[in-house]
């Protein structure tokens, strides 16, 4: 009696995966050790505070007969650490994955029991870290700014924290790029043309998008002059003459942006200079009258918080009424409406996560299909 064996079906291999925790501390460990091993690291952080240190004295010398000194620098070094972070984001991060790729020691982590999202979640973590230090280095101006008054202790929380999510914002594009190019110097370019996108590209639109919102609109405009009467005949006036202010109203071509302003929505500074609660002065405290009227000092807002009042203002559209105050100068700061800054970060959310989890999917192990010249080991 002879009895016929059925070929069984492979069953497939089930492996325990480690815990999530504990794969993101290792490959975070495995990239700060790399990091912290080559001199080029400190280096960039002593070029850093050099010229994080040298912006700050300049910008003393220049605003120290100005009113509002530490809240004007403050704002000034926020908006340069911002920019420069934007600088070094992109090259902490977006040669990660595929820098190990060429180095043949990608193939080696994911024949381990560490997942896709597990080694994309660990390098962006390093990066980010490696970027927060820079944030760190810039601290003792900060504070510096701080203890010269005009912030208060929550508009500089805000903008710290804001500051920290926007470098994590850019580690994970970098982190992103990198897991789906297969060159690191493309990665890197490409991951700069995105953030450029987003800092300069969005700025680019909105301007040429107000040509598209251009209606015909009745503008009543104020401005202070001297009386006809006290105006001798060579045009100087009377030593006692008093200016008045006077209005004429005029039909021009004006854009309408309140409904294109949403384009500033995902970019870094908007996002971070919109979240920031700004103290506003009382009104009537800025001198919001003419040279020579002026009950009080002129009111002068910092670099991120002109961005502020400048995406408040486009929000609330073109300005119809121009007082005689605002003809001189003396403009009341905009109290904010509805804030942009969510909108903002999470498109950026929306675009760090897509490339992540693309990524995810390209490192997947086994592979069915892989692109020409892909390194293996």
């Amino acid at each position: 009696m002879s009895t016929v064996t059925e070929p069984s079906s492979p069953q497939p291999v089930r492996t325990a995966a480690l815990p999530f925790r504990s794969a993101v501390r290792t490959i975070f460990v495995l990239e700060m050790k790399q990091r912290l091993r080559g001199k080029g690291w400190y280096w960039m952080l002593g070029i850093w505070f050099v010229v994080i240190g040298f912006i700050f004295v300049l910008g003393t010398g220049v605003i120290g007969t100005m009113d509002n000194q530490g809240g004007i620098l403050f704002d000034l070094i926020v908006g340069f650490v911002l920019l420069f972070g934007l600088l070094v984001a992109p090259g902490l991060s977006a040669n990660a994955v595929n820098g190990d790729r060429a180095g043949g020691t990608l193939a080696i982590l994911q024949v381990t029991l560490i997942t896709p999202g597990q080694l994309l979640a660990g390098k962006w973590l390093a990066s980010w870290v490696g970027s927060l230090a820079f944030l760190v280095l810039s601290c003792p101006f900060i504070f510096w700014a701080l203890a010269l008054g005009g912030v208060n202790l929550q508009e500089a929380l805000v903008s710290l924290v804001m500051l920290a999510v926007e470098l994590g914002v850019a580690c994970a594009i970098g982190v992103g790029v990198s897991s789906l190019a297969t060159r690191p110097l493309f990665s890197i370019v490409s991951t700069y043309m995105l953030v450029a996108l987003l800092a300069v590209g969005t700025v680019i639109v909105f301007g040429l998008s107000t040509l598209l919102v251009m209606e015909e609109r009745t503008v009543r405009s104020s401005y202070y002059t001297y009386p006809e009467s006290s105006i001798d005949s060579l045009g100087v006036p009377a030593p006692d003459a008093e200016m008045e202010c006077v209005a004429q109203t005029y039909t021009t071509d004006l854009p309408d942006t309140q409904y294109i302003t949403w384009i500033l929505a995902a970019n870094p500074f908007v996002v971070v200079a919109d979240a920031v609660p700004y103290t506003l002065p009382e009104p009537g405290s800025t001198g919001g009258q003419p040279m020579g009227y002026s009950t009080g000092p002129f009111y002068t807002p910092g670099v991120m918080e002109t961005i502020s009042q400048g995406v408040r203002s486009a929000q609330a559209g073109p300005d119809l009424e121009v007082t005689c105050e605002e003809s001189m100068g003396g403009v009341q700061p905009l109290p904010q409406g509805v804030p942009i800054w969510p909108l903002g970060l999470g498109i950026q959310l929306l675009l760090a996560g897509g490339l992540l989890l693309i990524g995810r999917r390209r490192l997947t192990m086994p592979a069915r299909r892989l692109t020409q010249g892909t390194r293996i080991a």
